[in-house]
């Protein structure tokens, strides 16, 4: 608004501003993982940012001080009449906005849960998000909105349609791509749509005001609404819908009068999705079952697509919408809805955990994301048996196995509780979760803890505030049992939290941490924790064991044992295991509170 009041040449059409800024808030978000979290500490970074506040200040002061100064009597907001604008038109620039905020937060949630959790990923569809705003608000603006406004449509069918698939390793890389793309497709043309629906100067600060408070709710709606309400990300997929009901659907129209690319368009989405239901949607259902559930999916598909073709006028409306959201359903979204009618997902603030039992397989297990957590078998003779990471042959089984029958265990991270049938009567365990959700999982659909040790005590809280409250030297084994996620919490993994282990730890006390992990490898990070604390060190790693016993659930498994007594770790290696060195990285940077980066430690493939 300042600018528009001087006699500036652009003065009238001051929007090019909002594509600078949103430019140096893309800069920037580029430059913290890659530049300043590797090169300074938290600090330092304080001190920096004090200070840029303070020049910022400086500049937004010395900004209206030129503009107070600058010709007054011919700026294009003097020349305006007072701009009237109806609530109607301002609810719409909030809405517009709010969509495109709450499916930046929408994809980034379903993305690093439910496709690959992998560290920095979240970078990405912020880094979209803002190169919207540049694109739209840029010269070439009107082309670029045009350009998504007549593709979005038809990416909504394609990639659209697979929002309620569940992901994985195999699909992984291919639905984050869909995903970006249809993140980044939507974004210019809603952001687009806005731009293009943008007052003369005279109303900028109402338009600003309003977009600004549009993403604010679209925040408040993922970040707080959403998790409370949804037992899975189902904003996701409705987010899509809306966006499908607010895009202008003149150009699609226009494309899918000719009869001859009706016809493309149908083989091609008919083929896409066919291949999607069939390949990703029933990999939980047995096969031989699965056809009826297929044609179902193939009746539902041809009647949304007949709704598809149907829609004219200025926008698609609600047949575009019953088509799409009839595709979602086909392809993924009954599996889903059947997910959490069962009762088998659960939502908290820290994620969806979904105990997917498995009778022919005969096990259960508790996922979280696309990370399993935990699994029991549903054998009787089995069902005090550890799995997965905390198999007997493992390095925590290994560790807890070479313990006293009257020592002190504790356990950060709960899961299923597995770790409670490496129990010996006598023992006093303690067990540390963050979130009291995975506490009733553990106790209520899981009978680890009832069967094998009814006395634990379990803290709820996170571990570094409530390990501080721990008497000092009570606990002999401590296992930290947090990182098995392939996005870990750091504060976790740093020099000061380490020693904060050492001080719960008796002198001869053993420290395990579990590194399985897809995308990092931490050995290094402990390796230099290790030389810096005065920790003794070795690792077992076990690939996966082959085992095709009904009922068993193996997992290879990274366990560190870390102590401060020579004795007590030679003593644990003699205990048999294939033990060997932790791998050390010359001058990799010690992790603390100030300062921790992965990307010296980020696996670039993952495992």
């Amino acid at each position: 608004a300042w600018f528009a009041r001087t006699d500036d040449a652009a003065a009238a059409n001051p929007y090019f501003l909002y594509a600078a800024s949103n430019l140096g808030s893309f800069a920037a978000l580029i430059a913290y993982p890659l530049l300043v979290e590797p090169l300074a500490g938290l600090t330092a970074q304080r001190w920096a940012w004090s200070a840029g506040f303070v020049a910022l200040a400086g500049l937004t002061a010395l900004s209206g001080m030129l503009a107070q100064r600058a010709t007054g009597a011919q700026h294009a907001i003097s020349r305006a009449p007072a701009l009237l604008i109806p609530l109607q038109r301002r609810l719409y620039w909030a809405l517009l906005a709010a969509v495109a905020s709450a499916l930046l937060l929408s994809t980034t949630t379903h993305l690093t849960t439910d496709i690959m959790a992998m560290p920095l990923l979240w970078v990405v569809p912020l880094a979209l998000y803002l190169l919207s705003f540049v694109a739209v608000f840029s010269s070439a603006g009107p082309r670029l909105t045009r350009a998504a406004q007549g593709l979005s449509p038809l990416a909504l069918v394609l990639l659209g349609s697979w929002a309620c698939l569940p992901g994985g390793p195999q699909v992984a890389t291919l639905f984050a791509l869909a995903g970006l793309l249809l993140l980044l497709l939507l974004c210019v043309a809603l952001h687009g749509t806005l731009a293009n629906d943008r007052p003369e100067a005279a109303g900028l600060t109402s338009f600003y005001l309003w977009m600004s408070l549009g993403g604010a709710l679209g925040g408040v709606f993922c970040a707080l609404l959403a998790p409370m309400i949804f037992p899975w990300p189902w904003e996701h997929p409705l987010l899509l819908l809306v966006a499908a009901a607010l895009l202008p659907g003149r150009a699609w129209n226009k494309l899918t009068a000719s009869p001859a690319w009706r016809a493309v368009l149908l083989l091609a989405v008919v083929l896409l999705c066919w291949a999607a239901a069939t390949r990703f949607s029933f990999a939980g259902l047995d096969r031989s079952n699965a056809w009826p559930l297929r044609s179902i999916v193939a009746v539902v598909m041809a009647a949304a697509l007949a709704l598809l073709l149907i829609g004219r006028g200025d926008r698609f409306g609600g047949w575009f919408v019953a088509a799409l959201a009839a595709l979602m359903l086909a392809v993924g979204g009954v599996v889903q809805i059947e997910t959490d009618l069962a009762g088998k997902r659960q939502r908290s603030f820290f994620g969806v955990y979904t105990v997917d039992a498995r009778p022919k397989a005969q096990y259960i297990a508790l996922v979280h994301g696309t990370t399993m957590h935990g699994a029991q078998s549903l054998r009787p003779e089995l069902l005090t048996t550890p799995m997965t990471y905390y198999l007997r042959e493992a390095g925590i089984g290994r560790a807890l196995a070479a313990m006293a029958p009257d020592a002190r265990i504790g356990v950060v991270g709960l899961g299923t509780g597995t770790l409670a049938c490496h129990a010996k009567p006598g023992q006093r365990w303690t067990a540390w979760e963050i979130d009291p959700l995975v506490v009733a999982i553990a106790r209520q659909r899981f009978s680890y803890i009832a069967r094998c040790k009814p006395d634990l005590k379990i803290v709820v809280g996170d571990a570094r505030l409530t390990l501080a409250d721990a008497p000092p030297a009570g606990l002999d084994l401590l296992a930290i049992d947090a990182f098995s996620s392939d996005a870990i919490p750091l504060h976790l993994m740093t020099a000061e939290a380490f020693a904060l282990y050492g001080r719960a730890l008796a002198d001869d006390g053993v420290l395990m941490v579990h590194i399985s992990n897809r995308f990092l490898n931490l050995e290094p990070v402990l390796a230099a924790i290790a030389g810096d604390g005065g920790w003794q060190t070795r690792v077992l790693q076990l690939p996966p064991p082959r085992d095709d016993r009904p009922g068993w659930v193996t997992a290879g498994s990274t366990w560190v044992a870390l102590s401060r007594s020579p004795a007590r770790l030679d003593a644990l290696v003699a205990g048999g295991g294939d033990w060997r060195a932790l791998e050390s990285r010359p001058g990799m940077s010690l992790w603390r509170d100030d300062f921790a980066s992965v990307l010296p430690v980020l696996r670039w493939r993952a495992d």
